[in-house]
């Protein structure tokens, strides 16, 4: 992967003609219509799902309408995250709040722990140190990372490529258990009263609901695919995106244009990833504007790759599949201590 020698101000600029063509294109403006009919969509086929549970009662084929649940989830979670982004609303305040209710009262997660760690995520991509997004008790996404393991964890670490999938089926239950603790650990937390009272009442109504309608084993059975399948849905749409794209030591600066094309990932728009990453197979242009909706990622995307391609920088998209496989060999070389599997020249020549 070539990368130009330009000084840092030259692509300052150069992300300054790229965003004034954009908005002169029109694709900055909301799309308040789509959302609010997708939101709508989801909340009537959620409720569906739930009747469901109560329609057919203690069958095993209520696992079925556990993982549709988990995706009805899922896509809300895409849903929240744009929101948070401020798509929807002109409003700073509409979009935080449409997006609280969503994460709180439908989701059980805090909304203001997700924004924090996901401001970070924007701000430092793929970097050691910095992203949380690749800061896992469980998976080494850094040689680094890797190295530091021990016993047990050493062990993981060597077959996590293999193990993955198995592993993204933990996410769900590990973004509840994050979300709750950050609530009643972290001072300053915002809405804390208000965020617990959601939560508490999602996971109170939706808990009864599965226990008095189920068996013991079923209901904890049902839980288990549910939060499963949503955090396989949801993690996976974040290691397709980044997961295998260079990372950036701690301390090193690399300015905004590049950092956020070089670390990023696309997926190739069609169908399956359309519904499967809920617009984030635009996944460069949506860490160059956050704030863009979904429906003008793809225009957006033409005149991205063609604005990288002027200016030398790699620009780096992949089918599903092709996605997938790098995920998982860049996993299982990073599980193999002391093999550094993909340094790009643009972050060799600043760690050199």
């Amino acid at each position: 992967m070539g990368v130009t020698v330009k000084a840092a101000a030259e692509y300052v600029e150069s992300y300054r003609q790229l965003s004034k063509t954009i908005h002169d294109a029109g694709l900055m403006r909301r799309h308040r219509g789509f959302y609010l009919s997708r939101i709508a969509i989801w909340l009537v086929v959620l409720a569906g799902l739930l009747a469901a549970v109560v329609v057919f009662g203690a069958t095993w084929f209520q696992l079925i309408t556990a993982g549709l649940i988990g995706m009805v989830m899922a896509q809300l979670g895409f849903l929240s995250h744009e929101a948070a982004h401020r798509e929807i609303f002109a409003s700073r305040a509409w979009n935080e709040w449409t997006s609280r209710l969503i994460a709180g009262l439908l989701m059980g997660l805090s909304f203001s722990w997700w924004m924090a760690k996901h401001n970070t995520h924007h701000a430092y991509p793929n970097q050691e140190g910095a992203d949380p997004d690749i800061d896992s008790n469980l998976i080494a996404m850094t040689p680094n990372a890797a190295n530091r393991r021990r016993g047990f964890g050493a062990f993981l670490v060597s077959h996590q490529g293999a193990f993955f999938v198995p592993l993204l089926f933990l996410e769900g239950a590990n973004l509840h258990f994050a979300s709750l603790r950050t609530l009643f650990s972290e001072p300053n937390v915002p809405h804390r009263v208000t965020e617990i009272m959601l939560i508490a009442i999602r996971h109170g109504a939706y808990l009864t609901l599965l226990f008095l309608m189920l068996p013991l084993g079923m209901a904890f059975a049902f839980l288990g695919v549910q939060v499963g399948s949503f955090g396989i849905l949801l993690g996976g749409a974040f290691a397709l995106n980044h997961l295998g794209m260079p990372t950036v030591e701690k301390g090193l600066h690399i300015d905004f244009l590049r950092r956020q094309v070089v670390m990023s990932r696309n997926i190739k728009d069609g169908p399956v990833a359309r519904f499967l990453l809920g617009g984030l197979q635009f996944q460069i242009e949506h860490h160059l504007f956050p704030a863009a909706p979904r429906p003008s990622l793809p225009k957006m995307q033409k005149i991205v790759r063609e604005h990288c391609a002027r200016h030398g920088i790699p620009y780096t998209e992949r089918t599903l599949t092709e996605a997938a496989a790098t995920v998982i060999a860049y996993l299982s070389q990073v599980g193999v201590r002391g093999q550094d599997p993909f340094t790009c020249p643009l972050v060799r020549r600043y760690r050199g």
